[in-house]
Formats: C-alpha cells, sequence, structure tokens
C-alpha cells in the first residue's frame, strides 16, 4: 500500500510544485499529514517541497511557495506527489519526466493530484494504470493518452500510483492513505479534525454539477447531452439523437430552447469546439489531429468555426496559450 514503509520510521513525502499550481490542492495533501502527526503525538509523515530549479514557486492565486530543493536531490522519498493546475503544459520540462522516471526505477510511489496526472503520463508513468484527474481534463487526456486506464473516480490507488481530481477530493485520497498506513481510527479523527464528515471512497464518482440540474430539470435533455459528449469525433445528427430518446425533433428543439437558449446543433457545436479547446491547449496534437479528433470535415471548416467561438484561430490559441 501507498505510504507504507515498513520501517516504523516516518514515512517521508516528496511534493513537486510545478508553477501555477493549485493552492487548495497543495494544502489538503500537506494538513492531514500534520495532523495525524499531531493526533498522535509522533512523527509519521515528514515532507519536503521541490521544485524543478530550486527557485520560488508561485500557484495560480499568486502565493509564492519556497521550496527545500531542487529536482535531483539526492534522497529518495518514498512518495512523491506531483502537484500542478492551470497551463500544466508549460512547465512540463525534460528534467522533470526524467526525474519521475528515476524515481519510479528506484520503487518510489508516485502520486498526482488535478492536473499533475498530465505530467506522470507524459513521463510514461500512467500506461496500464488505474488513474483519474479533474473532469475539465478528463476527455483531452483520454484523447492523448489511450494507455491510461482513465476514470471519472474522485480518487484512484492502483498499486505504486495514486492520483487524484483535485479540490477537496485530495484531502479523502490523503485520509485513505493515513487509513492503509495507521488504521482507520486515525484516518476518522484526523478527518474531523477538518470538518469532514466523510471519507469519500474511489467508488465515488466526480460529477457534473450542471449535469447533475439538467437531469434533475428534464432528463431527456441530460441523455442528449451526454450522447453528445459521447458522440464527438462521428456527431450524431439531431434526427438520430430524437430517435434514440424516443422524443420528436421539434420536441428536442423546444428542449433545447427552453434550458439552453440555442438549437441542438448549436449546443452540439459548441461541446465539440469545447473539446477541441482543451486538445489544443493540453496536448501536442497537430491542428489537423484535433480537427478530426472533434468530427470536422476539413482543416478550414474547423479553423473558421473556432475562430468565430473564441476570436482566434487553433494555432494562434496555442501559441497564446490558456489565457488568451
Amino acid at each position: 500500500m501507498i505510504g507504507r514503509n515498513g520501517s516504523g520510521r516516518a514515512t517521508n513525502v516528496g511534493i513537486l510544485m510545478l508553477p501555477q499550481f493549485a493552492m487548495m490542492s497543495f494544502s489538503a495533501a500537506m494538513e492531514p499529514m500534520r495532523a495525524a502527526n499531531r493526533l498522535t503525538g509522533r512523527q509519521l509523515y515528514q515532507w519536503r517541497l521541490y521544485s524543478a530549479d530550486g527557485m520560488t514557486v508561485s500557484a495560480s492565486n499568486g502565493i509564492a511557495v519556497l521550496p527545500d530543493g531542487e529536482i535531483g536531490d539526492t534522497e529518495w522519498p518514498d512518495i512523491v506527489l506531483v502537484c500542478a493546475g492551470i497551463a500544466v503544459q508549460d512547465y512540463t520540462s525534460g528534467p522533470v519526466l526524467a526525474w519521475l522516471r528515476k524515481l519510479s526505477r528506484h520503487g518510489v510511489a508516485l502520486g498526482s493530484i488535478s492536473t499533475g496526472a498530465l505530467v506522470l503520463a507524459r513521463a510514461g508513468l500512467l500506461d496500464g494504470y488505474r488513474c483519474t484527474l479533474h473532469w475539465e481534463n478528463h476527455e483531452s487526456f483520454v484523447e492523448e493518452f489511450p494507455y491510461a486506464d482513465v476514470t471519472y473516480a474522485v480518487y484512484e490507488i492502483d498499486r505504486d500510483r495514486f492520483t487524484c481530481s483535485g479540490g477537496t477530493a485530495v484531502l479523502d485520497m490523503m485520509l485513505s492513505i493515513i487509513a492503509a498506513d495507521h488504521g482507520p481510527d486515525l484516518a476518522t479523527s484526523v478527518s474531523e479534525q477538518f470538518i469532514h464528515d466523510r471519507i469519500r471512497l474511489p467508488a465515488d464518482n466526480q460529477c457534473n454539477v450542471e449535469n447533475r440540474i439538467l437531469m434533475r430539470r428534464s432528463p431527456k435533455l441530460a441523455d442528449a447531452l451526454r450522447m453528445m459528449a459521447e458522440n464527438v469525433e462521428t456527431p450524431l445528427a439531431s434526427s438520430d439523437i430524437a430517435k434514440r430518446l424516443d422524443v420528436s425533433l421539434r420536441q428536442l428543439e423546444r428542449l433545447f430552447r427552453k434550458h439552453k437558449g440555442c438549437t441542438p446543433q448549436q449546443e452540439y457545436l459548441a461541446i465539440r469546439l469545447r473539446r477541441a479547446r482543451q486538445l489544443v491547449l493540453q496536448t501536442d496534437l497537430s491542428i489537423l489531429e484535433v480537427s478530426i479528433a472533434t468530427g470536422f470535415c476539413s482543416h478550414s471548416h474547423f479553423t473558421q468555426c473556432y475562430r468565430t467561438i473564441y476570436a482566434i484561430t487553433p494555432t494562434q490559441h496555442r501559441l497564446l496559450g490558456e489565457f488568451f
């Protein structure tokens, strides 16, 4: 089990901070370990912060954190947690990937929170592993890393890999690790310190809030949106969607006008372009490959539709980055 070293000594946890990392996830990873130490009066966990170059790293909220060292330090932690956030693709350097591969060869357990899974995957360290990441990045991740077994779970622990969707789910993952290392009673006590009434399990999936609301208001519309999201590369005709839902085309169009303020095909196009945006900004797929993966019949048509929505071409967007 992750984190158990069997020697009776403290578990050494390394946390790699990448620029623009998510502070909430970072804190949710650190604080359960601190609380476990405090509640037991023992140093069950100790941690060391790393950056790629040993210099201060700024979180996405602008707070700067000074690391204890840089990657390549000689000590071997028991666990290394990759802490990332927005624009992670801009900070995935060759030395970082090489360091993670070296850690793996030395038997170090590797984990990630939020978009940190992208870093592990680019190092080739999630192939054949069950893993998860934030739902916003799910589809582009699946497209880029077909050999990873990606789920919508809040967190996943698979052998010596552990991944997390981010946010408060990091707390659940750390509590699960504490439970495995030192028993469920301590994990429950730590959870209570944070007024956290239930430790979620990997079986608890991430939820898209909008889809949950739509499911209550209009199950047919929610099913239609699910069909669209599952059929991006080969889009369905509105008539086919209506037939599968056992409604008329006119009924389907009324549902979209009432709840989304647009036609089914306009919403479908928006879904495909959102997926395209993820692939443009979060993968190394060529623009032509992105257009094919999102169901466009030609590169020029894809570029025209993309520019209409985002006021920029896909190529320009990739060059200028996330915050354009």
